[in-house]
C-alpha cells in the first residue's frame, strides 16, 4: 500500500508536469530546472547568466525555497520577472507548485524561464515540473564522490556544471573522478567546469543555452 501511494503521487505529478510543458510550449518558453545542494551556487549562476543574456533574451525566474524570499530579492534587482515559491518544509518543487505560480508570471514576453529548485540532491530529481532540461550544479567543495552517492540527480540531468573551480588549489577534489563517475551514470551528460566568481567557463554554458533556444 505504501508503494502504491508513492506511485500515485509521482503519476499525478507527471500529469500536471505534462500540462505545464504544454503551456510552456504554447508560449514558446524554454524551461531549465536548476538543481543542486544548498550553497553550490545556483543563485549566483543565475545572476551571472541573467546579466549576460537579458539584453538579448527575455528571461523569467521562479525561485523555490523552504522559507524566505532572499534569492528572489537578489534576482529582482536584475530587472527580470521573478516569482517566489515557499514550500513550507517540502524538499523540492513539483508540477502543481509551478502551475500555481504561473498565475503570477506572464509567460507571453518570455523565451527563457529558470526554475531554481530547493537545495537538495535527492528529491528534485524525482519530480518533473514541465521543464525542457534538468541542469545540476556541483560545487568542488562538496567532494568528488557525489555522483556515486546521488546517482539519480546525475542520471536525470542534461548538464552538469562543476562550480567553484577557482577553489581547486585549496581543496582535495578530483575532477576526473567526477567526470568519469557522472558519465558512467549518464553517458550523454554535458559537463562544464565553471567559476561563477571569476567567470571562467561560463561562455560554454551561455552557448549551450543559446544553441538550445535556436533549435
Amino acid at each position: 500500500m505504501k508503494i502504491k501511494v508513492v506511485r500515485d503521487i509521482l503519476e499525478a505529478n507527471q500529469r500536471i508536469a505534462s500540462e505545464n510543458r504544454e503551456i510552456f510550449t504554447r508560449h514558446g518558453v524554454f524551461v531549465i530546472n536548476l538543481m543542486s545542494s544548498p550553497g553550490a551556487g545556483k543563485t549566483t549562476l543565475l545572476e551571472r547568466t541573467i546579466e549576460s543574456l537579458k539584453d538579448t533574451i527575455p528571461i523569467g525566474v521562479i525561485e523555490g525555497d523552504i522559507r524566505s524570499s532572499i534569492d528572489a530579492e537578489r534576482i529582482n534587482k536584475l530587472g527580470v520577472p521573478v516569482v517566489q515559491i515557499n514550500t513550507d518544509g517540502a524538499c523540492h518543487l513539483d508540477g502543481n507548485m509551478v502551475r500555481e505560480c504561473l498565475r503570477e508570471l506572464d509567460l507571453s514576453p518570455l523565451r527563457l524561464l529558470f526554475v531554481e529548485n530547493v537545495g537538495n540532491l535527492v528529491c528534485p530529481a524525482e519530480f518533473k515540473i514541465g521543464e525542457d532540461h534538468k541542469v545540476m550544479i556541483l560545487s568542488v567543495t562538496e567532494g568528488d564522490d557525489k555522483p556515486s552517492k546521488y546517482p539519480l540527480m546525475f542520471r536525470e540531468s542534461s548538464v552538469l556544471l562543476i562550480n567553484k573551480i577557482d577553489l581547486l588549489p585549496y581543496i582535495e577534489c578530483d575532477l576526473e573522478r567526477i567526470r568519469a563517475s557522472a558519465r558512467d551514470i549518464n553517458p550523454g551528460l554535458e559537463i562544464f567546469e565553471i567559476s561563477c566568481k571569476t567567470g571562467e567557463g561560463l561562455d560554454r554554458w551561455y552557448r549551450w543555452i543559446k544553441n538550445n533556444l535556436a533549435s
